[in-house]
């Protein structure tokens, strides 16, 4: 197995395996998955990934998805790259579908591949936030109709890696609750979660560990990384020195042509050395959790500065030369793979200083790389958790005589260093109760018991101040919401966010104190008449909608808390003033913030394709493979009365498009092509019947299948052809195409039409009551509904007689409650996506009119 596994590694990764990944293959191929495992930085933990997709070639029972997540402070996860490479050679090693990648941030964002197709190998990667607030059916940015797929993906047939574990225990302790819960259902879905906590830096022992053998300490290339010298000098300061002191030590290596790597725990800290080093004309960049995504994937990707601090491999040609500078908060703590020349840091907690440590002389290339660490004098660090763990740093530090190499810090007493750690949060029991009510996402409102998911992601710590996010969009400035234009009336916020999510490159995040001042100083610097409107979006849906001046006026406290956790939607007017929350402004997108739309790319695995325009018609001519999500009529006038003028007509609709091959939303009523119900229930169950079969899921294969031909006939009334533009039915259509016009209005459901269609016809007849209640409930589902209800207003059929409408959505509600309990709530969840993925694939690639 050693000579095949070898040459396979070498295949994928273009280097030699270590002993430990060897060992950790055997493991895989065993089915005897470790529950942590414990590497030095810089021995390659990230090849975990190609251990996996090895392991899966080779046919051993590996789940279909890898679940990569990083700490939240991570600025970009670079293990996309790694996975990018292996995505080359993944046919090569029999793996007939290739694999899909996604990434939760940056250009891979939300690219759908994972989801698409469910019986194909996948990896995703993501932060804390995005994973954990997707497995609890809540996701930042997603809309209520996709948060069961999400969660259903995430949380079942997948293997979820947490890399660098220790930093974020909360999040730990939530997935080994999520197994529990699964280990304790009658079924537990068709396939459970799996879970490896991977670390550099343990917080203490577990039942089945795995790290560095014997073969490993014989091994030069591993001998060569743990023993890279790493000279340490400790730098005491006084209470405002810190920056002064820092500042001078990179000064003493401007001649040096060496990358200086510089970590400080303020981003105000960071700010100010990075403006007093391009005062001195260096070459300096500065890295911090604050940036909208946008412009830190463009540093990371781009950036010839950045450049010169990766390895030398991944480095491009324009990399600057001569002495760089790169400043660092904590973002640049985890998740990012860097190695520079020499390193200088503020104290931190042992954890922190570790993660530091690993971004200097990463892999043992240099004799004379120095470490400078400023500290304040211990009697000066105060009472708190966080002080003293400082202060416990500080006295290891002194006891290493100099060498914080990996071995030297492997040698530190255990006890000692867990001592010295970040002091864990306050970590929050979840409670069956809890689980099941995040589950319902078919309710919109506040729900009691229903809590946010946040404080259960990350813990709740005193020294964690709450954090807001920031986004501009021009929806906040072009529509005005809840009001009328003439006789039509506007979409809610919440479904234009549903139709046209948020996104990662979009958001930025800061801490709230810092973006409520700099809320009150741009009102304090603008004239009155200057009042941009804002919107409040949390968890479960836009909160408020106001004008700025209205939202701020009161107590500031009060206007903290109620930003705290939430995201904060602006106008593209709104530009912070110098030093507010913004790294990279606004102004840099030539005077538009809304960085919404992704550069259209030539294969939709390559990034999520969207974008929006204004017109004179409700739809014009569209790129191939793109559909119409909606068309919004701006003309204030009432529909009879004439443009104001030309301009004013040739921006009356502003028409949203997505990728055909993107989300299954409502915009899938319009396509790029006309396709015929009879056709599309063919396709569906087609798709099932493929997916199902490939994945081997046995009896429940052909209840999905029977669900796909089933799921739409609802469609087969009038109201809902109206709706799509089709007045001559029939013949009776699932997609309207590009020549369609849709009408807003009409609340029916189509789905809820065809349950109803069933219980008149008995379609089902001859399955148990149970695999009928399976059935029903894909079908009800398909669009996010029915978890666990149908809203009143949505409960009628215009042409369905002697059926109880409100009783079906009854037992609608029962249903739900009794699968939920027989299947688990991820294994439901899992269910119910292979249905959405199959109706996802079928209108992605409808079959042509003239093939039928």
């Amino acid at each position: 197995m050693s000579t095949d596994f070898d040459a396979r590694f070498r295949l994928v990764t273009g280097r030699e395996p270590f002993p430990w990944q060897r060992a950790l293959y055997e493991r895989f191929m065993e089915n005897k998955l470790p529950e942590r495992v414990i590497l030095p930085t810089g021995l390659g933990k990230t090849s975990i990934v190609a251990l996996w997709l090895l392991a899966l070639a080779a046919h051993a029972p590996m789940p279909k998805r890898l679940v990569y997540v990083v700490n939240r402070r991570t600025v970009v996860d670079q293990t996309t790259r790694e996975v990018e490479r292996l995505q080359k050679h993944a046919e090569a090693l029999g793996l007939a579908q290739g694999l899909a990648v996604s990434t939760l941030r940056g250009q891979h964002v939300d690219n759908r591949a994972w989801s698409a197709d469910p019986a194909r190998p996948a990896v995703i990667c993501g932060t804390v936030d995005m994973i954990g607030s997707r497995l609890l059916f809540s996701g930042y940015g997603a809309g209520f109709k996709t948060r069961p797929l999400l969660a259903g993906f995430l949380g079942q047939d997948s293997l979820i890696v947490h890399d660098e574990a220790h930093l974020e225990p909360a999040f730990q302790r939530l997935l080994e609750s999520i197994q529990a819960a699964q280990a304790q259902t009658a079924d537990g879905g068709p396939r459970r979660m799996r879970l490896i906590e991977l670390t550099a830096t343990s917080r203490g022992g577990a039942a089945d560990e795995f790290g560095l053998g014997a073969d490993d300490e014989q091994n030069p290339g591993v001998l060569q990384r743990i023993g890279s010298r790493k000279k340490l000098t400790l730098h005491p300061h006084g209470p405002k020195d810190l920056v002064e002191g820092v500042c001078a030590r990179a000064l003493e290596y401007r001649e040096s042509n060496a990358a200086i790597l510089v970590f400080l725990q303020t981003v105000d800290a960071a700010g100010k050395v990075t403006e007093a080093l391009k005062k001195a004309n260096l070459q300096v960049r500065m890295l911090a959790g604050t940036m909208r995504g946008k412009e830190r994937d463009q540093l990371v990707d781009s950036d010839p500065v950045f450049q010169r601090f990766l390895p030398e491999g991944d480095r491009k040609p324009e990399a600057a030369s001569g002495t760089v500078y790169l400043v660092c908060t904590s973002a640049g703590e985890v998740g990012v793979n860097i190695s520079a020349d020499h390193l200088i840091s503020d104290l931190t907690p042992f954890d922190s200083m570790a993660q530091r440590f690993g971004r200097v002389n990463r892999f043992g290339l240099r004799s004379d790389t120095e470490v400078s660490v400023f500290h304040p004098e211990p009697g000066a660090m105060d009472a708190s958790n966080w002080e003293q763990a400082r202060a416990r740093t500080l006295a290891i530090l002194e006891s290493l005589k100099g060498d914080v190499s990996p071995r030297s810090l492997a040698r530190i007493d255990a006890e000692a260093r867990k001592n010295a750690f970040t002091p864990a949060p306050q970590i929050l029991k979840v409670s069956e109760m809890q689980f099941d009510a995040w589950t319902l996402t078919s309710i919109r409102q506040d729900l009691p018991g229903r809590p946010s998911v946040e404080p259960y992601l990350h813990g709740v710590a005193e020294w964690e101040p709450p954090q807001t996010k920031v986004a501009w969009r021009d929806e906040v400035d072009l529509i005005l919401l809840d009001t009328q234009l003439g006789k039509r009336l506007l979409p809610s916020a919440d479904d234009l966010l549903a139709d046209y999510p948020l996104k990662p490159h979009e958001l930025l995040t800061d801490s709230t104190t810092r973006v409520v001042s700099t809320l009150l100083d741009a009102v304090d610097r603008h004239p009155p008449d200057w009042d941009p409107p804002i919107w409040v979006v949390t968890e479960f849906g836009v909160e408020a909608k106001a004008s700025l001046r209205v939202f701020v006026a009161g107590d500031k406290k009060r206007l903290e808390q109620r930003l705290a956790n939430t995201t904060l939607l602006l106008s593209p007017r709104f530009l912070p003033p110098d030093g507010g929350f913004l790294r990279a402004s606004p102004r840099d997108e030539g005077g538009t913030g809304d960085v919404s739309a992704l550069e259209p790319a030539t294969n939709y695995a390559d990034a999520l394709r969207r974008y929006r325009v204004l017109s004179a018609v409700a739809n014009p001519a569209q790129d191939p493979g793109m559909r119409r999500i909606r068309s919004i009529d701006l003309r204030e006038e009432d529909e009879n009365a004439e443009a104001a003028d030309d301009e004013d007509a040739s921006h009356r609709y502003w028409n949203w498009y997505e990728s055909a091959r993107s989300a299954d939303g409502e915009g899938s009523r319009s396509t790029s092509q006309r396709v015929t119900l009879d056709v599309h229930l063919r396709d569906v169950a087609r798709a099932a019947e493929r997916i199902c079969s490939t994945l081997n899921l046995g009896e429940l294969a052909q209840l999905v299948v029977k669900a796909g031909a089933l799921h739409d006939v609802g469609k087969r009334r009038r109201v809902w052809q109206l709706s799509i533009g089709n007045a001559t039915c029939p013949p009776f259509l699932a997609k309207s195409g590009p020549e369609g016009k849709p009408r807003e209005g009409t609340k029916y459901r189509h789905e809820l039409g065809s349950i109803l269609d069933e219980e008149t016809g008995r379609i089902l007849a001859g399955l148990s009551d149970e695999d009928r209640d399976l059935v029903l409930h894909l079908v009800a589902a398909h669009h996010g509904r029915a978890r666990p209800h149908f809203p009143d207003e949505e409960l009628f059929d215009p042409e369905v007689r002697g059926v109880d409408v409100k009783d079906t959505g009854l037992e609608v509600i029962r249903r739900f409650a009794r699968l939920q309990h027989r299947y688990g709530r991820w294994g439901l969840a899992y269910l119910e996506s292979l249905l959405r993925a199959a109706d996802y694939a079928a209108s992605a690639d409808p079959t042509p009119e003239e093939a039928t």
